[in-house]
């Protein structure tokens, strides 16, 4: 599932999983800010991750991604998948340990970008989580200003994750590519708008 940073998709996501499970469905639950290069690989690389174009155009790393969880949890897959690469917080990589999911498993994914070229062909279901953008600037920065300071943290949504969105926005135009889109501004409201 996709939306704008601070739609609530991490949260949707761990309710629509646990709603699967007490139906009796085996789910695995991952987020694919966990397949993000470390800090490391830009400054090595000499990769622009701090502003909006540069985190857009560098921050994920596509092929694995693709590799440890997209393609392992498909149809002709193994079903041995990694559910994080790279913790961003802790700065581990996690890429050696492996789940074997059940063949009738649903694998439940929030990101933002979900729906670029780089791994658009895996989804079965593609949800976009609608929300008024200053609710979601707001919600965002929130989130964030105990680690980065609520200056630093409202800098941050409006330089890098706004601009990155933006980008995102004009080249794939996810809301229209989804197959449902559900209206979040009210996390008690949540609302069919399409499909």
């Amino acid at each position: 599932m996709d939306g704008l940073p601070g739609s609530g998709k991490t949260t949707f996501g761990n309710e629509l999983a646990a709603a699967l499970r007490q139906l009796g469905r085996p789910t695995l639950r991952a987020s694919l800010d966990d397949f993000k290069y470390p800090w490391r690989h830009a400054l090595d690389h000499g990769d622009d991750r701090v502003t909006g174009h540069g985190y857009y155009r560098n921050a994920y790393d596509f092929a694995s991604a693709r590799d440890l969880l997209l393609r392992p949890s498909g149809p002709d897959g193994s079903g041995t998948v990694v559910l994080c690469a790279f913790d961003p917080v802790t700065g581990f990589d996690h890429r050696d340990v492996r789940v074997h999911a059940p063949v009738d498993a649903i694998l439940v994914v929030d990101t933002v970008f979900a729906f670029r070229q780089e791994y658009d062909e895996f989804w079965d279901v593609r949800i976009w989580l609608e929300v008024d953008p200053l609710v979601a600037f707001e919600r965002g920065v929130a989130r964030d200003q105990a680690i980065e300071g609520s200056e630093d943290a409202a800098l941050l949504h409006r330089e890098r994750y706004g601009v990155a969105e933006s980008i995102y926005l004009s080249e794939v135009d996810a809301p229209r590519r989804a197959d449902l889109v559900l209206e979040n501004s009210d996390f008690s409201n949540l609302t069919i708008v399409r499909g």
